[in-house]
C-alpha cells in the first residue's frame, strides 16, 4: 500500500500530460513579396552570400579603423550591456516560471515551554516542554498545463531578449559606422574648404594688385574679400561638427565624449563605396531581421500567457505531506513514539471568482492580437526599409556620376576665367563665380560621396546585418 501510494502522483501526472489549456502556438506566415522593387537580378539570387557578408558587413569599407570601432563598440558599448543584463534578467525569470512543475519542501523545528494552572483555590501551576521537528512537502500537480504555459512563456520572453540584444547589435554597428562616415565627410569637406579658401585668397591678392595699378575698380577688390570672408565663415561650423562626431563615436564605443580626438583627428578619407551587394530576397528578412524575430517571440508569449489564465478557470490539486517528531522531552525529539506523519491530496478552487479569471482571458487574447498587429507592422516596416535604402542608393550613385562631371567642368571653368581675368579679358565676376561653382560641386561631390555610403549602412542595417548566432549570450532555446 505504501509503496501504490509513493508512485500515484507520478502515474496521475503521467496520465494527464497531454492536457494543455490555451492556444497553442503557430508561427505567423505574412505575405512578402518574392522579389525587391529596386534589387537588380545579382542581388536578388546570392543570400548565401548575403549572410555571410551581412554577419561584419562594415569590412566592405576596407578601413581598418571603421572595423576597430566596431569591435570596440561590440564590447564595451553600454546600450548593449543593458540588453544583456536583460537576458540574465529573462533567464532568472524562467528559472522561477520552471521552480513551479516541481515539488517544495520545507523543514521547521520549535521549542515552547508552557506554563499550566490545574484549577481550585489551591491551585498549583505547572510548567512543561515541546520540541517538534519535522519537514513539509507540497506538490501542485499541473493538471490542465498553467505552469507549463508559463514556463512556455518565459522561453518566448527570454528569446525576445536575446533577439532585442541582437538589434542592439545591428543598431550599434550601423551607427558607429555612420558616424564614422560623417567624421570623415566632415574632415574631407574641411580640407575642400581649405583648399578653395587658399586659391580665393590667391584671387583676392591678384585683384588687390590689379587695382593698385590702375586695372579694375574697387568693386573686384571688395567682391573678391568677400568671398574670402563667406569661404572662412564655413570652417568653424565644419570643426565644431568634426568635434561633436568624434564625441558621438567616442560615446557609442564605451567612453568619455574626448577619449578619441587624439585618434581621429587627423584628416581621413571618405573609405570608398563597395558596388551593389547580394540582398536575397524578402523572406530572407524573416528569418534576419532581430526586430522580427523579437515580434514573433512576443505573438509566442502573448498565446502562452493566455494558456496561463485560462488554467485559472479549473482546481487546483496539491498533493501534501508531512513527516516529524513532537516530544515533551530532547531526548525523545527523534523516537519511534514522537513521530508522526501525514499525507494527502487537496482541491482549491476560486469558483466565485470566474468572472474576474473571464476577464483576465479576455485581456491577454487582446495582447495577443496586439502582438501580432505588431508583428505584421514590424514586416511591413522592415521591407520599407529596404526598398527605401535600394532606391536611395541606386539614385544617389547617378548623383555622384552627375557631380563627378560637374567637378571636372568647373575646375576647367576656374583655369579659363582666372587666365582671362589676368590678361583683362573678362572682369573679376566670371572668377567668382566659377571659384564659387567649383567650391559648391567640390563640397556636394563629398557630401554626395557620404550619402551613397551611409545608405549602404541603411540597406545592410535594413537587412539585419551585424550579429552572427554564436556571439549572443547563450539563450538554451535559441531558433
Amino acid at each position: 500500500m505504501t509503496r501504490v501510494m509513493a508512485v500515484f502522483p507520478l502515474l496521475l501526472c503521467f496520465c494527464i500530460s497531454g492536457c494543455m489549456v490555451g492556444p497553442n502556438f503557430t508561427r505567423p506566415e505574412p505575405a512578402v513579396p518574392d522579389t525587391w522593387v529596386d534589387a537588380n537580378a545579382e542581388s536578388t539570387t546570392q543570400p548565401t552570400v548575403a549572410e555571410a557578408a551581412l554577419q561584419e558587413w562594415w569590412t566592405v569599407f576596407n578601413d581598418a579603423k571603421l572595423t576597430a570601432l566596431v569591435q570596440e563598440a561590440f564590447q564595451s558599448n553600454l546600450d548593449l550591456q543593458i540588453a544583456t543584463t536583460r537576458i540574465r534578467q529573462a533567464r532568472a525569470s524562467r528559472g522561477i516560471a520552471v521552480s513551479g512543475i516541481g515539488p517544495t519542501v520545507d523543514t521547521s523545528g520549535s521549542f515552547r515551554r508552557t506554563q499550566a494552572d490545574s484549577g481550585g483555590s489551591n491551585s498549583r501551576s505547572s510548567t512543561f516542554s515541546t520540541y517538534l521537528a519535522g519537514f513539509d512537502a507540497g506538490w501542485e500537480i499541473d493538471i490542465f498545463g498553467g505552469v507549463r504555459r508559463g514556463i512556455e512563456a518565459a522561453d518566448a520572453q527570454l528569446q525576445a531578449a536575446v533577439e532585442n540584444r541582437r538589434n542592439v547589435l545591428v543598431t550599434l554597428a550601423a551607427e558607429v559606422a555612420r558616424n564614422y562616415i560623417e567624421l570623415c565627410t566632415f574632415q574631407q569637406r574641411l580640407a575642400i574648404t581649405s583648399q578653395n579658401l587658399t586659391a580665393q585668397k590667391h584671387s583676392a591678392e591678384l585683384t588687390r594688385r590689379r587695382f593698385e595699378g590702375g586695372f579694375v575698380s574697387g568693386l573686384d577688390v571688395a567682391n573678391a574679400n568677400a568671398q574670402v570672408a563667406t569661404t572662412e565663415a564655413q570652417i568653424p561650423l565644419l570643426e565644431s561638427n568634426v568635434r561633436q562626431t568624434i564625441y558621438a563615436l567616442s560615446v557609442l564605443v564605451g567612453r568619455e565624449p574626448g577619449a578619441l580626438l587624439l585618434e581621429l583627428s587627423k584628416t581621413a578619407v571618405i573609405p570608398p563605396v563597395p558596388p551593389a551587394i547580394p540582398t536575397g530576397v524578402p523572406s530572407d528578412l524573416l528569418r534576419r531581421r532581430p526586430d522580427i524575430r523579437l515580434a514573433e517571440a512576443d505573438i509566442h508569449a502573448a498565446t502562452a500567457n493566455i494558456g496561463v489564465a485560462e488554467a485559472d478557470l479549473f482546481p487546483r490539486v496539491t498533493i501534501s505531506a508531512s513527516v516529524g517528531w513532537n516530544a515533551d522531552n530532547a531526548s525523545d525529539l527523534f523516537s519511534a513514539t514522537s513521530r508522526f506523519w501525514s499525507f494527502g491530496p487537496s482541491v482549491s478552487w476560486n469558483l466565485f471568482q470566474t468572472g474576474r479569471t473571464l476577464s483576465d482571458i479576455e485581456l491577454h487574447k487582446a495582447l495577443q492580437d496586439e502582438s501580432i498587429i505588431a508583428y505584421r507592422q514590424t514586416v511591413l516596416t522592415a521591407i520599407q526599409e529596404v526598398e527605401n535604402a535600394l532606391i536611395a542608393s541606386t539614385k544617389e550613385q547617378e548623383h555622384y556620376q552627375s557631380l563627378q562631371a560637374a567637378v571636372i567642368a568647373t575646375r576647367k571653368a576656374v583655369e579659363l576665367a582666372t587666365a582671362l581675368y589676368t590678361e583683362g579679358q573678362t572682369d573679376f565676376l566670371d572668377v567668382l563665380i566659377a571659384q564659387r561653382a567649383l567650391f559648391l560641386s567640390e563640397d556636394s561631390l563629398a557630401q554626395s560621396n557620404q550619402v551613397m555610403a551611409v545608405e549602404l549602412i541603411a540597406l545592410y542595417k535594413a537587412l539585419g546585418g551585424g550579429w552572427r548566432r554564436e556571439e549572443v549570450v547563450t539563450s538554451g532555446e535559441e531558433k
